[in-house]
Order: C-alpha cells, then structure tokens, then sequence
C-alpha cells in the first residue's frame, strides 16, 4: 500500500466540524464563543475552508477543548485504515473470550452527555453573571 502525503487529504474545517457536531456544541454557540465577530454564517464558511489560521485554530482548540493537533492533523481515512489493520483475528479470538460488559459507544455518548450538561450550565452562570453586571451599572 504506498502512501501519499496524508497532509493533502486533512481538511482543518471539516474536522472543526466533526469535533463540534461529537461535543453536541452548534455553530451559533462556537460562533458565541469566538467573539463579536463571529456568527452561524461565518463558522459555516470556516468549517468549509481546507487550511485554516493558526490563530483561529488555537482558539477553537481551546473552546472545544481539544488540542491544535487534532484539528490539524485528523485523517478520517487515515484513522479507518489503521483501526481496521489491527482489528483481525487476534483480536476477534480475544473479544471471544473476554466479553466486554461496557458498551465504549455508551460510554462515549454518556461522556458528551456530561460535556453538554455543563456546558449549559457554564451558559446559564455566564447569562446569569452578565444580569448581574448589567444591574451593577445601571446602579452606577
């Protein structure tokens, strides 16, 4: 199998989009996250761009909470090919004899559960700090 340079294939907006879309998180609330200078409009026109700032990068990186690297360097087919070479029969005999009792696709969906519980909660401390700091100024 001779390969090519896999760095052709990644395309930094599609994988922004996948990493979002798995943490349950919508463009508008990326959009929110990034600034004033952001809207729905915008991420969507991000997420179709191959090759993206690093700036932009970073940031999203932190708001997503997953390292530049895996935006920049996250090959789906790349990632297929290496799951399905080392799933062969050492590892069907060895699932034979040890059944798994937890479910990793139940574990995972549980996992961005969580992520998107507090992330609505951050929200709603963020929505209820703002209240709060408006009150303090129309005080002033």
């Amino acid at each position: 199998m001779t390969h090519t340079n896999s760095n052709q294939k990644i395309h930094q907006g599609r994988n922004i989009k996948r990493f979002r879309e798995m943490l349950g998180i919508k463009q508008e609330v990326l959009a929110f996250e990034l600034g004033e200078d952001w809207n729905q409009k915008k991420i969507s026109l991000l997420e179709q761009k191959e090759a993206i700032e690093t700036s932009i990068l970073q940031q999203v990186s932190q708001i997503l909470k997953i390292p530049v690297e895996a935006i920049e360097n996250f090959d789906e087919e790349q990632a297929i090919n290496i799951i399905a070479s080392n799933f062969h029969g050492d590892a069907v005999a060895y699932a034979e004899n040890y059944k798994c009792t937890i479910n990793p696709i139940e574990k995972i969906i549980e996992l961005h559960e969580e992520k998107i519980l507090l992330y609505e909660r951050m929200l709603k401390e963020k929505d209820e700090m703002m209240l709060r700091l408006e009150k303090l100024f129309e005080g002033k």
